[in-house]
């Protein structure tokens, strides 16, 4: 798939855009063509850049990488292009936030080094805190031999290797990197069709490590790797596959795109049980089960969707009360042309916290100290149209920025609409027979104990959209105006919906746009 096709909730090629970086690369390192692009947008007015959640003051970003919370502060790291709104030359950006709500740029924490495993890319990796030290494991690339490429197709060069930094600096701006990769090259004897995204945790006396990977039509999966000692290559061990898939069936150019392969795994423990999150076929996995602490194995029990739209490759992080924080890449869903015109692209989602019922069916809601973000209520009023037990609750969020609250009941229907102007862009339908919604065509089930809710931000060109507690729906929308629209909500049904909004301001006062660093 090309980053420039406007497909939403779908990872970029990875493949294809690693194979660019080669050729791109050997020319230079940081094209400076790029620098020019955003120089003349004006990003501090683009009424479509969005005021209250989390992107870097300029450029491309992606994957959230290494969420912390250390000395009393959230560090937020994610891929980053210093140079260009569209993807390349990955290094990773750094934000620090008292509340995971409000942020302040940070200086760029690692960028590629020439002549080492990262000299073509600092890509996706995990924190892991050691006393006063915060290790970042991560994937390098670089230019190797179709023999050690990690994709190995008999063409690509581009080999991923397992990498590692660290701070002692109390406010991780100054990172050391080993020279060397910790684990260099994947398990012998496997057709791999990737090796990346490394995601590592301490239990007992050991340290373990998941790595996103797959087989050529066989299925992706995620490798375990352990050690006693994080920063000694010698000492990393590889155990087994943690969990696989199968293959689709159906080849593609891709191998994300078939099932072939898993990105950016994450594995945790969580009340009582054990969670993993991959991502694959466009889409972002949940499973949870039981981990075998002795064998190390994977028995997974229940499985699902955590979004439905715009969302991949997030990340997650325990927080000062010690709970499990989802994190995810909000993607564009424009052209390559139109984002170097913008002069941005993409955004971290608001944090999402993450609970397991005692069924081990994954649950998720927007963090409850957003309250915070709320700066007035919204007038919403009922209109009676018709039969009186079908009244219409409508308000209206302003210059395309708020929060709805909107909750039914289980034995009657409802309908939920976000508008522009006169165009509706999100539908969500109750239908208490089946007790299902159907947003946009997209059904979701619920759980027998679930009330129908729906949870909505909008901010600037995104929605994010709770749904019962659930899953995640998030959605892009684009307009062409100078100024952002007023966003007209309604909800349809019984005299039991409930409808609230809530006016929410901007995190900063430039609106994130002011950068701290300098290339």
């Amino acid at each position: 798939m090309k980053s420039s096709d406007p497909i939403q909730g779908r990872s970029l090629s990875r493949r294809r855009l690693l194979a660019s970086a080669a050729a791109s690369a050997a020319a230079s390192l940081f094209p400076r063509w790029a620098m020019a692009e955003d120089s003349a947008a004006n990003i501090a007015t683009d009424p479509r850049r969005p005021q209250f959640h989390l992107l870097p003051a300029k450029n491309w970003m992606n994957d959230p990488n290494g969420p912390v919370y250390f000395n009393g502060k959230y560090h937020m790291f994610c891929q980053f292009n210093p140079l260009a709104a569209v993807w390349g030359d990955m290094s990773w950006y750094h934000s620090e936030s008292p509340d995971m709500l409000h942020w302040n740029h940070k200086p760029l924490a690692m960028t590629p080094t020439p002549g080492s495993p990262d000299e073509y890319g600092c890509f996706s990796g995990s924190a892991i805190k050691v006393g006063k030290r915060v290790y970042q494991v991560y994937t390098g690339t670089k230019l190797s031999s179709p023999e050690l490429a990690t994709i190995r197709d008999g063409e690509n060069k581009i080999q991923e290797s397992q990498c590692i930094a660290w701070s002692d600096d109390p406010a991780l701006v100054k990172w050391t990197k080993l020279p060397e990769p910790i684990i260099p090259l994947p398990p012998p004897g496997m057709k791999i069709t990737g090796f990346r995204d490394p995601s590592a945790w301490k239990q007992g006396d050991w340290y373990y490590m998941t790595v996103g990977s797959g087989e050529a039509e066989v299925g992706g999966c995620v490798l375990l790797y352990r050690t006693k000692n994080l920063v000694d290559p010698k000492s990393w061990e590889y155990m087994h596959k943690l969990t696989s898939g199968e293959w689709t069936g159906k080849k593609t150019a891709n191998p994300c795109d078939d099932g072939e392969m898993w990105e950016c795994p994450d594995f945790f423990a969580l009340d009582g049980g054990h969670v993993l999150i991959y991502s694959t076929l466009g889409k972002v996995i949940w499973e949870s089960g039981h981990l075998d602490e002795a064998t190390m194995t994977f028995t997974k029990k229940k499985t699902g969707e955590l979004d439905l739209g715009a969302f991949y490759a997030p990340k997650t992080q325990l927080d000062a009360k010690g709970r499990r924080i989802l994190w995810g890449w909000i993607q564009e869903k424009r052209s390559d042309a139109e984002m170097k015109v913008a002069g941005w692209s993409g955004m971290m989602s608001l944090p999402r916290v993450l609970s397991l019922d005692v069924d081990g069916t994954l649950r998720v809601r927007v963090l409850p100290e957003a309250v915070g973000l709320r700066a007035g209520t919204l007038p919403s009023k009922g209109l009676e149209v018709g039969q009186k037990d079908t009244p219409v609750f409508l308000t209206m969020l302003p210059k395309a920025s708020g929060e709805v609250l909107c909750v039914g009941r289980k034995g009657a229907r409802m309908e939920f609409t976000i508008n522009m102007k006169s165009e509706e862009i999100l539908k969500a339908t109750y239908t208490p027979e089946t007790h299902k919604f159907v947003v946009d065509s997209k059904e979701v089930q619920l759980e027998a104990s679930d009330e129908p809710s729906l949870h909505a931000y909008v901010d600037g060109s995104v929605i994010e959209l709770i749904i019962s507690e659930r899953i995640g729906y998030t959605k892009r929308f684009y307009y062409p105006d100078s100024t952002a629209p007023d966003i007209g909500v309604g909800a349809t049904g019984t005299a039991d919906i409930k409808l609230a909004g809530w006016k929410v301001g901007p995190i900063s006062k430039d609106r994130l746009t002011t950068p701290i660093f300098t290339i």
